[in-house]
Formats: structure tokens, C-alpha cells, sequence
């Protein structure tokens, strides 16, 4: 598949390609952006999850009130998200290399990334979920549900255009971020606009990589707006 990609785009756009950059190194960088958004959404997104279940059912009001866990993970939470991502990228190097072996490359870069979007992504879930109706809860709560039936039987489903939504901006909050993992070797589209379209001053690399970009932002934003109303 990728070697008919790299064919067909040579062969479609090579009158017009007047760059240092391949399209084979091209479609390489697509190829690491991707992977990179992938697993960080992955992780992130598990990790946020849970965060979000307990920062719901342990607030004051929430289905089970604990304020002791609630008051040790709320400010956790808030410093993470406070974090420029690129002085994150920098600070976690010690524990990048500690566990994929190297602070540089795709696989490095899905650390600080994970830890980078898992807040974000605990933040937007625990507002979808704090948006349905207390009179839902209130409800299940009288027909006798437990705490995991009234999250993952009415809770959630009634969030779940909330739910897509926010996660949809998560997304593109993490492209960029992605972009941004560039400039210290990450790899992907960013690395790209760096070693050739800045170092290089190559314009044609600059104006290529910020194009599919916003692309691919049009196309996942798009396809977020059109789950979310799908019932």
C-alpha cells in the first residue's frame, strides 16, 4: 500500500514538485505522524478515561464523594495541563530514555505525547459526563443501579455526542502537538518542516506540510461533527 502511495504521488506530482524533500521521506513522515497520534490517543485516552470516571465519582456531589482523592488528583491534574508541551517534551527526556531506551524517534516522542493529552482528554470527558442531566442520575439512582451501572448505562451514552465532540478537539490538539515533538527528533510532518523547510529554507517543504495539516484536521473534525450526530 505504501509503495503504491509513494507511485502514485511521483508519478501525479512530479511536474510540480520542486523540493530537496522525497515524497518517499514524504509518505515516511505521514507514516510516523500518524503512528504517533495513534498511540498517544491510545494511551492517552485510557488514561484519561480513568481519570475522568474518578474525578466524577469522587467530587462532592458526585456517586461516591471521596475528598481525599479527589483533592490529590484534581491539582495533579490541573499542573500536567498547565505544562507548555514543549518544556514537557524536554522535562520527561530522563524518563523517555528510561523506558523505550532512547529520547529521540517516533516510539520516544508517544511518551511525552501520552502524557501530554492524558490530562487534556481527562478534562474534556469529565465535562461531557458533568453535562447530563443530575434528573438522569437521580433516576438510576432510584431504580436501584450501582454506581458502574449509572456511569456506564446512563452516564455515558447520554454524553455521547459530547463525548465525540471533545474527544474530536483532543485529536487535533494532539496533531499539532505531534508537529510541534519535531523539533527534537520526533519524527512525523513537523520534523519535516524543520530539517527542511526551516533549516534548509526550503518553502516548498513549509507550504506541503502545513497543507496536509489542515487537511487532515478538516477531515478528522468533519468526521467528528458527523458521528456526533448520529443516533
Amino acid at each position: 500500500m505504501r509503495d503504491f502511495i509513494v507511485r502514485w504521488l511521483t508519478e501525479t506530482t512530479a511536474p510540480f514538485w520542486h523540493s530537496s524533500l522525497s515524497i518517499d521521506q514524504f509518505v515516511t513522515a505521514l507514516q510516523e505522524t500518524f503512528h504517533m497520534v495513534f498511540f498517544a490517543m491510545l494511551f492517552g485516552g485510557i488514561w484519561g478515561f480513568i481519570q475522568a470516571i474518578i474525578l466524577l465519582t469522587t467530587r462532592p456531589n458526585g456517586i461516591l464523594p471521596n475528598a481525599a482523592i479527589y483533592h490529590i488528583l484534581n491539582p495533579i491534574v490541573n499542573a500536567l495541563r498547565s505544562l507548555p508541551f514543549i518544556i514537557l517534551l524536554i522535562a520527561v527526556i530522563p524518563l523517555t530514555r528510561s523506558l523505550v531506551g532512547t529520547s529521540i524517534g517516533t516510539w520516544a516522542a508517544i511518551v511525552p505525547l501520552t502524557i501530554y493529552i492524558g490530562p487534556y482528554m481527562g478534562r474534556l470527558i469529565e465535562t461531557s459526563l458533568l453535562e447530563v442531566n443530575p434528573g438522569i442520575v437521580e433516576s438510576a439512582q432510584a431504580m436501584g443501579a450501582s454506581p458502574w451501572q449509572i456511569i456506564f448505562r446512563f452516564i455515558i451514552p447520554e454524553a455521547r455526542s459530547s463525548l465525540i465532540l471533545n474527544l474530536t478537539t483532543a485529536t487535533i490538539s494532539l496533531i499539532g502537538a505531534t508537529a510541534m515533538a519535531g523539533a527534537v527528533g520526533g519524527g512525523g510532518v513537523g520534523d519535516l518542516a524543520i530539517s527542511y523547510g526551516y533549516q534548509r529554507f526550503d518553502n516548498t517543504a513549509v507550504y506541503l506540510t502545513a497543507f496536509i495539516l489542515i487537511l487532515i484536521v478538516q477531515l478528522i473534525q468533519s468526521t467528528g461533527d458527523w458521528l456526533s450526530r448520529l443516533r
